[in-house]
């Protein structure tokens, strides 16, 4: 959406200004930034903190947000679902209205209910949806699956992009963390002159795109998801041995630390990679202030969907949008605050209660987990087919009525409620697929692989209704 991509563009210098007042340290010498290139980019464009920007951002802003008095955290809960005017969902989206969210607290197991002027979901992305992903833990579409339940539509889920240059360490990462963690190798390693290889040295990208290496991720996570197939080999490698010791740990500290305790020296061996899920450009519908076809509700970040991100996502542009929508949403709600009027809580739901008893079948759920993210790695990954489609759409169906029957007679863990959202998006994700008839962006279908031009829409889904949970197409 170009009016969106002007305006994150115009508003991004005065929230980066504004990161900086609050003590975000970009690395450079004085007053002169470092600029980093990443695929696609034609210039040297992106302010980065070493090879950890997102975590100096977050180092920053967690801070000031403990420093103010008008900032209440709450740690270790879970969001379970949004408190509606009308839970039944029997008057029109505009005519409803969220109240707030019901929470589980992990720690003691009571849901709580937090009422709300405005609501906004910052929830990230869903990368647990799939079995290998650069994402952290808690990555479960949380607030994607609660808009959806909510009857607000969710647009264009069937583009994932897959980052193509993920750490493959077959023996287990020594720090631990969950099976098909990937730690990511971030793209600045191919900008600052990093090849994709084979095994025997060769280069990868050779003929394959007239950038090579810095081609977009689509394009490098597709050649070497077919570089894999063809040979049967296990993994790729970046090859960064062109660059000293010296710079290499100076310039990507984090990355430098990471392979020296895995006894891997890049400035000297090639690097191991596969590619993993990591960033949904699409999401909750949203308008360019956040806010929501829902009163009361806002969606910013990887949670949302803007517009900037179309079929496809340069790099280094989820935390700008961060950044910019999150301010946008703030103004927004400051300029309708006082004509919000708090308004009485509907009965809650009994979760937890007497009714509910602890699973007996924790294995049962472990397995309805691990099927979710293997059938969409191997079903509805890189490259897609029809028939792969709907096979994991019949057992997808499946495995949701599942968790729908765990969910409404167990008591509730954050484990539950994350395979409850997976499920969900997991579904969705694929119907939203099946109904985009072309290859486009990072939908690549070997049944169609040219882009349509009649298809060049967005893909909406959502709920028909308060009981049904089937999914609707409509044409935006």
């Amino acid at each position: 959406d170009e009016a969106i991509v002007r305006l994150a563009v115009a508003d991004g210098p005065t929230r980066i200004r504004e990161l900086v007042r609050l003590g975000v340290r970009f690395s450079g010498k004085g007053k002169v930034p470092q600029l980093g290139l990443e695929g696609g980019h034609s210039q040297r464009r992106i302010l980065h903190a070493g090879d950890l920007t997102g975590k100096e951002i977050e180092r920053a802003l967690v801070r000031a947000a403990r420093r103010s008095r008008r900032i209440k955290i709450f740690e270790n809960h879970t969001c379970v679902d949004l408190i509606l005017a009308r839970p039944d969902l029997k008057v029109p989206l505009e005519r409803n209205r969220a109240l707030g969210a019901y929470v589980l607290d992990n720690r003691s197991g009571r849901v709580k209910a937090f009422a709300a002027k405005a609501t906004v979901l910052a929830t990230g992305g869903a990368g647990k949806v799939y079995l290998y992903t650069t994402n952290p833990d808690i990555a479960s579409g949380d607030g994607m699956a609660a808009a959806y339940r909510a009857g607000v539509p969710l647009v264009n889920l069937e583009f994932v992009q897959f980052h193509p240059t993920c750490l493959y360490y077959p023996g287990g990462f020594p720090s631990g963390g969950a099976e098909g963690r990937r730690f990511l190798l971030t793209e600045a390693l191919r900008g600052e002159g990093g090849r994709l290889v084979r095994k025997d040295g060769t280069p990868i990208m050779e003929g394959v795109h007239p950038l090579k290496d810095l081609a977009p991720r689509d394009v490098v996570a597709r050649a070497i998801d077919a570089e894999m197939k063809r040979t049967g080999a296990e993994c790729v490698f970046l090859d960064m041995t062109k660059r000293s010791r010296a710079y290499l740990s100076r310039r990507f500290p984090n990355i430098w630390r990471h392979l020296s305790a895995l006894g891997l020296d890049m400035s000297k061996t090639p690097i191991p990679v596969v590619p993993a899920a990591h960033f949904f450009c699409g999401g909750v519908q949203t308008d360019a202030d956040g806010a929501t076809a829902l009163p009361g509700l806002f969606a910013i970040g990887e949670t949302a969907h803007t517009g900037l991100h179309g079929a496809n996502r340069l790099a280094s542009n989820s935390l700008l949008e961060g950044c910019v929508f999150a301010h946008r949403a703030f103004s927004r709600i400051r300029g309708q605050w006082q004509d919000i009027r708090r308004e009485r809580l509907p009965p809650a739901p009994r979760w937890n209660s007497g009714k509910a008893v602890p699973s007996d079948e924790a294995v049962v759920v472990r397995q309805d987990w691990d099927e979710v993210r293997r059938l969409m790695w191997n079903y509805v990954g890189i490259v897609r087919t029809d028939r792969r489609l709907k096979s994991a759409l019949e057992r997808l169906r499946v495995i949701r009525r599942e968790v729908e029957t765990y969910y409404r007679k167990f008591l509730l863990t954050r484990d539950l409620i994350e395979l409850r959202n997976i499920a969900i998006l997991g579904e969705l994700l694929v119907v939203s697929a099946l109904s985009r008839r072309e290859s486009r962006g990072l939908h690549y279908t070997l049944d169609r692989p040219k882009p349509v031009e009649a298809q060049r829409r967005d893909t909406w889904v959502g709920r028909r209704g308060a009981r049904s949970l089937d999914c609707v197409q409509w044409k935006a």
